[in-house]
């Protein structure tokens, strides 16, 4: 069996745990896979993709910043990735490159299998209204929640993602200001916590029983989730458990083959644990 090439692809690239997670997938199955870390300069993303390909390489993990370029470039889309305007795993076919977009099963799968949280009928919260968020929102309706609201800083962005995503669901936009009445859930999609800071948001959101999951993940809480401890909720979560099934899914499309994320996840937690 020849060995299958795969990377992740961003700028910068060196502190991504894809090459961790995808190598500890590969030697669970028992699959010979070489996976790489790919810096690409700014300006050169179509040129050092397409490179990739014709050297053989079997899919990419895409990450910031060029999400959007990948759904530009790839000669087809997945129905998800269509609705996100973004593509996170491309996918070298007889056919050509599909583009995938595995954020929002990562999220989804995290909250509702790994950590049994229950979606559906429930009223959710998401902060932020950029390039994350855009991916997650049609995977968390798919749930059937009662609602689904979006807030932002900036409104009008909520109230175009409400616009995009408005036939597939109960979801609505609003101020920071104006969210009223308690959350079931609250979701921070915003990058505040990779600066230590936190979203604008009013505590009478939360209820003890509220469940928060921030997107970021670290070491140690989230300035986001640290804050919510503060308000009384009980179940604050990152966002590890996203990535890593967001990469399960990516590497199941590329082999067909579904790894056991949890001793990884486990690996992982361990790891970062370690840190502190």
């Amino acid at each position: 069996m020849s060995t299958m090439h795969c990377a992740v692809i961003g700028y910068p690239v060196a502190h991504s745990k894809s090459p961790r997670i995808h190598s500890a997938f590969a030697l669970q199955l028992g699959l010979d896979l070489a996976y790489g870390a790919i810096e690409i300069t700014p300006g050169t993303f179509a040129e050092q993709v397409q490179k990739r390909f014709q050297e053989g390489y079997t899919g990419l993990n895409v990450t910031v910043p060029y999400k959007e370029e990948a759904y530009v470039l790839a000669d087809e889309l997945s129905p998800r990735a269509r609705l996100a305007a973004a593509v996170n795993t491309l996918h070298h076919t007889p056919d050509g490159i599909v583009g995938h977009n595995t954020d929002g099963i990562g999220l989804v799968h995290d909250l509702t299998e790994r950590q049994s949280v229950e979606l559906h009928g429930k009223r959710i919260l998401v902060l932020g209204a950029g390039g994350a968020v855009r991916g997650v929102l049609g995977p968390l309706l798919e749930k059937q929640p009662r609602e689904l609201v979006v807030t932002n800083r900036t409104v009008l962005k909520a109230e175009q993602l409400r616009d995009i995503f408005a036939p597939f669901g109960p979801i609505h936009a609003a101020s920071m200001d104006d969210l009223s009445g308690t959350f079931d859930v609250v979701i921070n999609g915003t990058s505040a916590s990779l600066q230590g800071a936190l979203p604008n948001m009013p505590a009478t959101v939360l209820r003890p029983d509220t469940v928060t999951y921030d997107m970021m993940y670290g070491a140690n809480d989230t300035a986001f989730n640290a804050w919510a401890q503060s308000q009384g909720v009980t179940r604050t979560l990152d966002g590890l458990g996203m990535l890593v099934s967001q990469a399960a899914a990516a590497f199941t499309i590329w082999t067909g083959l579904t790894p056991d994320a949890e001793p990884v996840m486990t690996a992982l937690r361990r790891e970062l644990t370690a840190v502190t």
